[in-house]
């Protein structure tokens, strides 16, 4: 016959006189609804003693990382993000090559300074 541990079959680990409604488990709440930009519905639960100012109007999404807010009608926009740009569109944003000289110039000057060569 294998044993193992020396809990009571059917008990469990670490649970003493108090029940889940001591834990504040059950404590009355309220369920507030959030919607984000792609039409994902959040609920929340804040506790039903709570003021209206103190519940968020907007919340990040779990489902997609966008705002959420309160308004199902007309939930946060989509946030704005500048599309990766690449090397040569770097490139084409520099003004002269005398500019581009002088940012290097520069570099290459506090560079020398932290190493104590200037």
């Amino acid at each position: 016959m294998a044993t193992g541990g020396n809990a009571i079959r059917g008990t469990r680990v670490g649970a003493g006189p108090m029940g889940e409604q001591d834990h504040g488990h059950h404590a009355d709440r309220v369920a507030v609804s959030y919607w984000d930009a792609l039409g994902n519905e959040t609920v929340r639960y804040f506790a039903a003693g709570i003021a209206d100012e103190e519940i968020p109007e907007v919340i990040d999404s779990p489902h997609s990382g966008l705002p959420a807010g309160r308004d199902k009608a007309n939930p946060p926009a989509l946030a704005k993000t500048e599309p990766y740009k690449t090397h040569l569109a770097y490139v084409k944003e520099r003004r002269t090559e005398e500019e581009a000289d002088a940012l290097l110039d520069d570099a290459l000057h506090q560079l020398r300074e932290r190493r104590g060569q200037a």
